[in-house]
């Protein structure tokens, strides 16, 4: 094993080997090479608090099943049971295979809509209705149904190899509790329904659905070598109506609706606009207040414009990440909403010309922030200070009330932009 090789020696391998000194008995070494087997290792991230994230790794036989077809994949999702499972992802599932127009409910025309709600005609003042919103509801409820799926409780699902994944699908992981989900690239599903609402904002809006992957409800949840991307539909490729874009991607990954104790790490979120969420509404507090407890460790934020995380009231532990901005629309990249409180330290920022180190951070509510330990283009920088010289009538407050103390390894900022670049995302377990 080269000396680049060993940097990326990561979870339970490493664990096993410090652990006995890289003496392993035949069954341990073959728990240890099989990713389909790994489990997260003690004190990595808030997944690893209580009874730890296992997934299905103690799966036997009969309940581990391979699939090469988004049909088949469902199918193993959707097998009776609460036992152990392990999922083994060969080659790339495509949930949209039959295009749109598989989706679209009868007389649903698309140029109609257009027509029929053209701010010219339509107006500003009132949210879309009639017989043509109401027929692309349904197309949207069709689509869905089509491309959600749910994942149960004691789930291992892993893709086989380096080119694993699915394209268009949305993993919904609802309700449940101890999931793994590794080695596999992410395509962000396509809304081939958006809604037009002309009063979001001062020139209307087109919002869409489906998030490539959303934890709602659940607990123990590790994340871990996946690939988050819009794939071969960037949002610079789709077209604009009504002057503004016909968007049809909504996020990469949401940890929603109460929750709690995820590991999210060596991932690769590239190429996206509303990325990472933890929390959606400023409202969820009966649901969401002292949960949202989330780990997010070596993954790499690429071209992404906000949402990086933005996070509401969760305790968010953000440690040696590597966040490249684009040199166009960005935004932001660590937002503090209602009642959050993240800690960010010993990441590593890699600014274009003409962004300043202020905008990393984005006041959305008054809620405390620790940042520590951060480089920016390789140099130490207070991240909270630059924020507040640059945006003084948005004042955030230093000091998010807590330590956390679940972490794996921690490496010096320094080195986390060639080690993250080089080892995070699909194909690159060890």
């Amino acid at each position: 094993m080269s000396g680049r090789r060993n940097l990326c020696l990561t979870g339970a391998t490493a664990l096993v080997l410090s652990l006995t000194g890289g003496l392993m008995g035949p069954a341990t070494a073959q728990a240890a090479s099989d990713p389909a087997r790994r489990t997260l290792p003690a004190g990595d991230g808030w997944g690893s608090a209580g009874t730890g994230t296992s997934g299905g790794a103690a799966a036997v036989a009969s309940r581990v099943l391979t699939v090469t077809t988004w049909e088949e994949f469902r199918a193993a999702l959707e097998a009776p049971g609460t036992e152990p499972r392990i999922v083994k992802v060969k080659g790339t599932l495509n949930a949209t295979a039959a295009g749109c127009s598989a989706f679209e409910a009868p007389g649903y025309d698309f140029d109609r809509y257009l027509a029929d709600y053209d701010p010219a005609v339509w107006g500003y003042e009132n949210v879309v209705s009639g017989p043509q919103e109401e027929l692309r509801a349904a197309s949207a409820t069709a689509q869905g149904k089509a491309i959600k799926v749910k994942v149960p409780a004691n789930t291992t699902i892993v893709g086989v190899g380096r080119d694993a994944g699915i394209t268009g699908g949305s993993l919904q992981i609802q309700g449940v509790d101890n999931v793994v989900i590794r080695n596999l690239t992410l395509e962000s599903p396509l809304d081939c329904f958006p809604q037009w609402d002309p009063t979001d904002g001062a020139t209307g809006a087109w919002n869409s659905e489906y998030d490539s992957m959303v934890v709602y409800g659940s607990t123990h949840v590790w994340i871990d070598h996946n690939t988050f991307t819009d794939g071969a539909h960037p949002d610079s490729s789709l077209p604009r109506y009504y002057g503004e874009v016909y968007q049809q991607h909504d996020g990469e990954l949401d940890i929603v609706r109460g929750a709690d104790l995820v590991t999210a790490s060596w991932n690769v979120f590239a190429d996206h606009d509303k990325t990472l969420m933890i929390g959606n509404s400023d409202s969820a507090g009966a649901t969401d207040r002292g949960k949202l407890r989330v780990t997010l460790h070596h993954n790499l934020f690429k071209n992404v414009i906000e949402r990086a995380p933005r996070v509401r009231f969760g305790q968010v532990d953000a440690y040696n990440n590597h966040f490249v901005v684009p040199a166009t629309g960005y935004a932001y990249s660590l937002g503090i909403g209602q009642e959050s409180q993240l800690v960010a330290e010993k990441n590593a920022f890699t600014l274009p010309a003409g962004v300043g180190a202020g905008r990393i951070l984005k006041k959305w509510k008054d809620a405390p922030v620790t940042t520590a330990g951060n480089l920016v283009n390789g140099r130490a920088v207070d991240l909270l200070a630059a924020h507040n010289a640059e945006f003084p009538g948005e004042i955030l407050r230093d000091g998010a009330g807590w330590t956390p103390t679940l972490r794996g390894r921690v490496d010096v900022p320094k080195a986390v932009p060639g080690l993250v670049d080089h080892c995070a995302g699909a194909g690159k377990l060890r």
